[in-house]
């Protein structure tokens, strides 16, 4: 979790402060996606995958932006973090995942999380916390 100072980093410890949120807005741009939990937001700079239960649809697939904006207004029950997992957020009748291949990666950046009142926020590049899977053109 990163603040005005340096504390150490504790893999989910930010993401799991979206429990019990509602999934507020999908929002689409060009290159990256944009969701909002009641307040603090999580910026995609990889499309995640979306998992209504009968496995991941991929952006680009057919119903990929139907199945994540049907988990709209749902609230987050749990959150999962870790290297060769990635981000994880579990809603009610589904899940968000972003974890991209090395092909998927257009920029420095996988995700940002921010928007707290606290002023906390968390930015995940490949080959850093969650990503170190991420390391090479070999991963």
């Amino acid at each position: 979790m990163r603040h005005d100072h340096l504390v150490p980093y504790e893999p989910n410890e930010l993401l799991s402060r979206l429990a019990g949120s509602r999934l507020a807005t999908v929002v689409f741009l060009e290159g990256y996606l944009q969701l909002t939990f009641d307040g603090p937001h999580l910026t995609c700079d990889v499309w995640p995958t979306v998992d209504l239960g009968d496995g991941e649809i991929e952006f680009g697939e057919p119903g990929y932006r139907d199945a994540l904006c049907s988990l709209l207004g749902e609230h987050v029950v749990a959150t999962r973090e870790a290297t060769g997992e990635g981000l994880v957020i579990e809603l009610e009748s589904g899940s968000v995942r972003v974890h991209p291949t090395w092909d998927e990666l257009h920029g420095p950046e996988i995700a940002l999380l921010g928007g707290f009142d606290d002023g906390a926020w968390m930015c995940w590049r490949p080959g850093e916390e969650s990503f170190e899977d991420l390391t090479s053109l070999e991963s």
